[in-house]
């Protein structure tokens, strides 16, 4: 009895930590459309569409503190500032709730920014409705929209957090295939992170 509650309590955690949220957006869907706006670094407001690209949007969900996200951090900003010349829009958005983690806070995701040469849009979600929107429950999180708008991928930026140990580069990939008007050939990864610290904000994120 002890090892089946010990294999049990094994798996839950395990998935908990490894598995994608079963409510996030089905591939085919079109990029969410929300009535709030996202805090830029400068303090200024945007809304999710001002960042649409020609050929495709790449959103992620992302933060400062989060042990994945550092190790990530280096090819997240490589993948992000590329494809921004190549006609992607690029945006990666904090719904973690900055009141009880600080580390994730305005000033924190600036300096964030800076030490990592980010080209790109990096905004708070202060209600982290975009976070429940999308179904979006980890960081780094992976969401890659094609030039119509519609999901072609989610998940993981790449099959090992471990730079060293890549060996399926998923999100790479998967612009390739969107860039050319292609199907991706995996569309959906499983998502390895921290949790999304959500708000505690039980409103539902208003959709047009």
């Amino acid at each position: 009895m002890k090892l089946s509650l010990f294999t049990f309590a094994t798996s839950v955690i395990g998935a908990a930590v490894f598995t994608t949220n079963v409510y996030a957006l089905d591939i085919g869907s079109p990029m969410p459309k929300l009535t709030e706006k996202l805090q830029n670094l400068n303090g200024k407001e945007s809304t999710l569409d001002s960042f649409a690209g020609k050929k495709g949007t790449l959103v992620i969900f992302s933060c400062n503190h989060c042990p994945y996200v550092k190790k990530w951090a280096k090819r997240m900003t490589t993948i992000g500032n590329r494809v921004m010349s190549e006609g992607f829009g690029v945006v990666v958005i904090n719904s973690n709730d900055a009141e009880k983690y600080p580390d994730d806070n305005l000033a924190a995701m600036n300096e964030f920014a800076k030490e990592h040469g980010q080209k790109f849009a990096y905004v708070a979600d202060r209600t982290s409705n975009f976070a429940r929107t999308f179904g979006a429950t980890r960081t780094p999180e992976v969401f890659l929209f094609d030039s119509k708008g519609k999901l072609a991928y989610t998940g993981a930026i790449d099959d090992n957090p471990e730079v060293g140990d890549v060996k399926v580069r998923h999100l790479d990939v998967a612009l390739a295939a969107v860039a050319k008007n292609e199907k991706v050939p995996l569309p959906t990864t499983k998502s390895v992170g921290c949790s999304i610290k959500f708000r505690d904000n039980k409103a539902s994120a208003n959709r047009k």
